[in-house]
């Protein structure tokens, strides 16, 4: 007697960067490849040679029936963090009670409770991997190799057989899958991930008549301020108190800095640059996530 499988569709709402990477990544993986997984998905920015090279890449059908997209089982809102929230209510019109719905956004805490609002089956999901570049053509199916994926979810959801398979697949294309609280996620990332954007987006204006003398180092400090306004737009709106607080806490630790640089206290800032390259050459060691 065949049993059929827990997931056979998964539909994808937005394919930009990060959407379409997840996609191509999940299609590679051994669940999909042996029960053969059908991957929708839609993005309204679209054209004809869009869609086309999209399909190239990994995707079955590209899909514009907001009904058939929210009947998979597992939707993944791939659009800019407000989009996404604003979408989990035509999730709860459109989408059969089995389905479960997850996202990928940057900010968790505010889409989690959206959700618990609307009692829907729904996973936060935040995978740890990114470009400065955006759109499906920069996509990899390896960008999420070695990188966590965070998740968000009720304590009784992942006992489903659909949300385990999912949970799975996703272990087999990251780096981990860590279980966190969507507040406390949110809090950690305006430390390491909202905190260094704005501070290339800051350090690259602020030396600006200056960028032609600028070597390999100051190209490196500022990768993060190619990111586009249109993603961080919405992740600063939905993460607004956590940002400010880093960044206050944060210049406090610059103005102490340059009172040691001012009065040469060396010993001070021999301790500050050894604790730095200890750290670093830690995140350079094989396995240094586990």
């Amino acid at each position: 007697m065949n049993v059929k499988p827990p997931i056979e569709s998964i539909s994808f709402i937005g394919l930009g960067l990060i959407g379409m990477s997840l996609l191509r990544a999940l299609r590679r993986s051994s669940i999909a490849l042996e029960t053969g997984i059908v991957f929708t998905g839609f993005d309204p920015s679209f054209s004809e040679t869009d869609k086309e090279d999209a399909r190239i890449l990994g995707l079955d059908r590209f899909v514009e029936d907001r009904e058939e997209l929210f009947s998979a089982d597992i939707v993944v809102l791939a659009a800019p963090v407000q989009a996404n929230i604003a979408m989990l209510d035509e999730a709860a019109r459109l989408a059969p009670p089995s389905t479960i719905i997850t996202d990928v956004s940057s900010t968790k805490a505010n889409i989690f409770h959206r959700a618990e609002e609307l009692n829907l089956p729904f996973i936060g999901m935040h995978p740890m991997a990114g470009k400065e570049l955006q759109g499906f053509r920069e996509s990899a199916e390896d960008l999420f190799k070695d990188m966590p994926i965070f998740l968000c979810h009720k304590d009784d959801l992942l006992t489903s057989m659909r949300a385990e398979a999912f949970k799975d697949m996703l272990s087999s294309v990251a780096g981990d899958t860590v279980m966190i609280d969507p507040d406390r996620h949110d809090w950690i990332m305006a430390r390491i991930s909202h905190l260094p954007q704005l501070i290339s987006t800051v350090l690259i204006d602020y030396c600006s008549p200056e960028l032609r003398r600028t070597g390999a180092g100051f190209a490196s400090l500022t990768r993060l301020a190619g990111s586009p306004w249109e993603i961080w737009r919405d992740i600063i709106g939905t993460n607004s108190k956590n940002i400010a607080d880093a960044l206050e806490v944060f210049a406090t630790k610059l103005v102490e800095l340059s009172w040691e640089v001012r009065d040469l206290e060396n010993e001070s800032l021999e301790s500050r640059f050894n604790q730095a390259n200890k750290a670093y050459k830690f995140m350079r060691l094989r396995g240094w996530r586990k």
